[in-house]
């Protein structure tokens, strides 16, 4: 750096670095951290350290795998057969085979369109480095070394670094070899930008067969739009129905459901599997040798919310919290029996009968907002952050800005814990030449710290890099998203700037800038400040301090193969296991859930091979090393994260590929930002400004293809069809019976209405002092009776038989505790179970319980639960919930089977049932009457008692106009016939005007 303008042994004070010490020496190692600690062995070092440990790793997964499938192919056990992989043998290396002839059709249907979508682009950027490294090695690796100054290299050279020195344009003479530089960026621009546009197509050919996959087409988010933003005198059935039809007419009307105010359900539901879990975790403990109990019962101190019942003191935990869980469950038995539908909320959702109706409507809606309302198509119900539905635009905007708001204070705020780390945690002795007193320990022990900087530094930054997407998870739907997709979206896109910003340029050219500054300040004692500027040499500097970070991040990309051969031994998960159960009480529900298949974190991993691929690309021509590297280690990847999505991991919320828009503007952002560096070296190796200008079209044929990508594909990405309804009416096909219920208000009801609560798990072993430990009753069946707690639809549920309810399920005693045999800690006896499967499961896809699915047969739909087919509403199951048998048998019922399937009636809570079912139903609801809902509720049985449901005729009338009757309605587009104009709604509800009328 000093023949090139600048001292770097001096400080802003002038004192020389060589005899630098305290605060001085810490700005000589902010000025030059590097200085000093590159050599060619650490290089080769590195990359045999990061080979066998990568080899290694790979033997250990191969031998352990036969012998532990439940860690290593648990999806093998736990999917149906349609989603089940290949199987595999006990050998060796019989893994490699299954993996490899696994293609991209196989993998959509086994894993899912955004695992698919994952390995696609893993296996672009392999492609892309791969072309990318020809021309590195074959032309940018020889104009760099031939164009170099080796007179100057071998002045500088030390420790066998003149090698990689030669391989960068920091030392090149020559004009030729700049050139070759300007044409290299032309080539790698255009490399990128066609395999983004190739790849583009194959997304979209990849969406349109999951548009066209029987899944999709008999999936009720399908053919379902979302209305958020609703006015007061639009929250109806029928103001989401003109507002509908305020932007496209449909051949049929919709079925509507509002949204409704759940109150404190959820926030008191979260409290009690929160305090479920708690009081299983202090049994545990207290349990852990149920013959040998300890001799003083556990205490805790009440929370400061009810501290004014229990006092200040320590109180006994199991009291306690069962004391709590009861009065919860008392609460929620109440606040559900007191949601209505008088107390609507500003969403909605409407189901068509035809997916094309729903998707044209959408896309007709995108820039429309009839009312202000925003209407587009709905996710998957466990899709939705259901209490960020109710935000106004307002509210979203404003808690936008301070979401991104603080993530920018973070990411500048990051900054000198980042610096500290990699001047000091990475480097020790750094620390011991500015810290007298630590540097006398460091000398005595200097082998022990050694290994302390090899373990502290990576393990530091590793932690804060798993806590980061925690918080901006947190921090996103704080901000008001409204889906756990848009979620992980925005959480890899905060990620991203993070990394690139703090990791990237923040770390690459700190010491670049200081060691300006410096030699600005110094120039200021000899002339003005715009000379001092002008000779403080700024952007040869730069190049020296660009070329010198290249060395780590060469080193840096080649100990990435280690932590990918770690996913694959999946270490981390075994070691945590097998240290909670060795010096911990794990509860059994922690140890069931430890048998389940992770799921696979979108997020993280995209952020990191974005960010990888961004670093390759920024040093592509500083140091054309990183390029082989960058193509080994996602070579590498795709085989060890293609087994992982096959048999270990699976999809938590299934998107249906919608992250490949973002995928596609970093990587045109990351080819931008790399033509800016590749820019400033060519400026830094006295290029001159016209090879910089030359390098400016090629930026501009990127988002060419950006724009041209987004023109011609976007829409086909998004929407089932475009088309717009001209003649509405001559679209409904003649003799077909129309759907007659899409039980969209169950389907898109708030779960806290109807998912059932926790029990509290206890282990068989503790099964015999149960009644010792605790001292109230363990049956609470009388409480059930009186109180009329429900866990699905205020009905109790059955415990044998998840998902029915107990009224018509064989009678069982309803227990305090849950007590599950050891023989029962499986993920495979509860996977159907609500609590689990939210959590774990995904949406039930991959085990055969898709809860989106739709029947057509006869014309309504029906709740396709995989799993659980029965013969009726009220018949048992033959086998315990997930077993062997009902798998066996659910793997006939697919969707497609021509075998009938009479699935079980949809439980809906009364603040989303209408009548429809007293006048539509099957005769054995109607001979029912209340059906399964044995509890009072004013709306229902009071208010609309015999109630016409919106847009019915008589129950006597022809079905066609019974369901759909919208001619009945519209009126030449003018409004609706029986319905109130809309000046007259103002400052009423729809519910009590509708009361009213009838």
């Amino acid at each position: 750096m000093a023949a090139l303008g600048g001292d770097p042994t001096t400080t802003l004070t002038g004192v020389n670095c060589n005899d630098a010490k305290g605060a001085d020496k810490l700005l000589c190692l902010i000025q030059d951290p590097y200085s000093g600690t590159f050599h060619a062995d650490a290089f080769w070092a590195s990359l045999g350290t990061s080979v066998l440990l990568m080899i290694v790793l790979t033997l250990a997964f191969s031998l352990m795998r036969p012998r532990n499938t439940i860690v290593y192919a648990p999806k093998v056990k736990y999917a149906d057969e349609k989603h089940s992989p290949p199987k595999l043998g006990k050998g060796l290396f019989e893994w490699v085979g299954p993996v490899s002839r696994a293609k991209e059709g196989m993998l959509v249907e086994k894993t899912g369109l955004d695992a698919a979508i994952f390995l696609r682009f893993t296996r672009m950027l392999r492609n892309v480095f791969l072309t990318l490294s020809i021309i590195g090695l074959l032309v940018l690796l020889p104009a760099n070394v031939i164009g170099s100054n080796k007179a100057a290299i071998k002045q500088i050279s030390q420790g066998g670094q003149g090698f990689f020195v030669t391989m960068t344009p920091q030392y090149s003479n020559k004009p030729g070899s700049l050139w070759v530089h300007v044409v290299c960026v032309w080539a790698i621009d255009l490399v990128v930008a066609f395999f983004l546009w190739r790849n583009y197509g194959a997304v979209v050919r990849l969406r349109r067969q999951y548009f066209d996959s029987p899944e999709y087409l008999q999936s009720l988010h399908s053919r379902t739009l979302m209305f958020t933003d609703i006015l007061p005198a639009d929250r109806t059935d029928e103001g989401i129905l003109r507002l509908a039809d305020q932007v496209e007419h449909t051949a049929a009307l919709p079925r509507a459901s509002v949204g409704r105010n759940v109150k404190e359900l959820p926030d008191m539901i979260e409290e009690h599997n929160q305090t479920v879990r708690e009081l299983e975790s202090v049994l545990a403990k207290y349990l852990k040798n149920p013959d040998n109990l300890p001799s003083k019962r556990p205490t805790m101190r009440a929370s400061k919310k009810y501290r004014a019942n229990n006092g200040a003191h320590d109180v006994d935990a199991i009291d306690y919290l069962t004391g709590r869980i009861r009065e919860l469950e008392i609460e929620i038995t109440h606040v559900r029996e007191s949601v209505d539908k008088r107390n609507a909320m500003p969403f909605g959702f409407a189901s068509y009968e035809r997916i094309e109706d729903a998707h044209t409507v959408a896309f007709a809606a995108r820039k429309k907002h009839p009312q202000g309302t925003t209407i587009r198509l709905a996710p998957r119900p466990n899709d939705l952050i259901w209490k960020n539905l109710p935000l106004s635009k307002q509210q979203r905007k404003w808690r936008g800005f301070w979401n991104n708001f603080w993530v920018a204070i973070l990411t500048v705020l990051w900054i000198a814990p980042n610096a500290l780390i990699a001047i000091f945690l990475s480097n020790l002795s750094n620390l011991a030449g500015i810290w007298p007193g630590f540097r006398d320990n460091f000398q005595r022990n200097h082998r022990t710290w050694a290994a302390v900087q090899g373990i502290a530094s990576p393990a530091l930054i590793s932690l804060i890099y798993l806590i980061l997407p925690i918080i901006f998870r947190r921090m996103s739907i704080r901000g008001g998203d409204t889906t756990k997709t848009s979620r992980e979206r925005h959480v890899a896109t905060k990620l991203y700037a993070f990394f690139v910003f703090n990791n990237l340029i923040i770390f690459s050219v700190f010491s670049v800038v200081y060691g300006f500054v410096a030699a600005v300040v110094k120039s200021r004692e000899t002339e003005d400040a715009w000379h001092a500027v002008l000779s403080g040499h700024f952007f040869e500097k730069l190049l020296a301090g660009l070329s010198q970070t290249s060395y780590f991040w060469v080193i840096w990309l080649l100990q990435r193969q280690m932590g990918a051969a770690a996913d694959l031994a999946q270490m981390i998960n075994l070691v945590w296991v097998w240290f909670c159960r060795t010096f911990m009480a794990p509860t059994p529900r922690q140890e069931i859930e430890w048998t389940a298949p992770p799921p696979f974190d979108y997020a993280v991993y995209y952020n990191y091979f974005l960010f990888y691929a961004t670093v390759a690309l920024c040093f592509s021509t500083l140091q054309p090393l990183v390029l082989p590297i960058t193509a080994l280690y996602f070579a590498v990847d795709y085989w060890l994260k293609k087994y992982l999505l096959l048999y270990v991991l699976i999809t938590k919320t299934e998107s249906g590929g919608q992250h490949w828009r973002f995928l596609f503007n970093r990587m045109i952002f990351a080819v931008c930002l790399s033509n800016i560096v590749m820019g400033l070296v060519i400026r830094g190796a006295s290029g001159g400004w016209f090879k910089v200008f030359f390098m400016i079209p090629p930026a501009f044929l990127v988002l060419g293809v950006k724009y041209y990508c987004s023109k011609m594909y976007d829409g086909q990405l998004k929407y089932y069809t475009k088309a717009t309804l001209k003649d509405p009416e001559n679209l409904a096909e003649p003799g077909k019976k129309v759907r007659k219920n899409d039980r969209v208000q169950s389907r898109f009801g708030h779960p806290a209405l109807y998912k059932p609560l926790m029990t509290p798990m206890v282990h068989a072993k503790a099964r015999h002092v149960l009644s010792e430990i605790y001292r109230g009753r363990l049956d609470n069946s009388e409480t059930v009776a009186t109180t009329g707690y429900s866990d699905i639809a205020m009905d109790p549920m059955s415990k044998s038989q998840p998902g029915k309810t107990a009224r018509f399920a064989p009678p069982a005693q309803k227990e305090m505790f849950e007590v599950v045999p050891e023989s029962r800690l499986d993920f495979e006896h509860f996977m159907n179970r609500a609590e689990f499967a939210d959590t774990l499961g995904g949406n039930g896809e991959l085990y055969g319980r898709p809860d989106d699915l739709i029947s057509e047969r006869s014309g309504t739909p029906r709740s396709f639960l995989g799993r659980h087919g029965s013969g009726s509403g009220n018949s048992s199951r033959a086998s315990s919930p997930g077993g062997r048998s009902e798998r066996s048998v659910s793997s006939h019922r697919r969707v497609g089977s021509d075998s009938p399937v009479a699935s079980p009636r949809q439980n809906v809570h009364p603040a989303y049932r209408d009548d429809a079912a007293a006048h539509h139903g099957d005769i054995g609801q109607r001979e029912r009457g209340r059906g399964m809902y044995n509890m009072s509720n004013e709306s229902e049985s009071r208010l609309l008692n015999g109630a016409q449901p919106v847009g019915h005729a008589a129950p006597d009338e022809d079905v066609g106009r019974e369901v759909y009757g919208l001619d009945r309605w519209r009126t030449g587009g003018s409004g609706y016939v029986g319905l109130p104009a809309r000046d007259a709604e103002e400052g009423l509800t729809g519910y009590d005007y509708y009361r009213a009328r009838r």
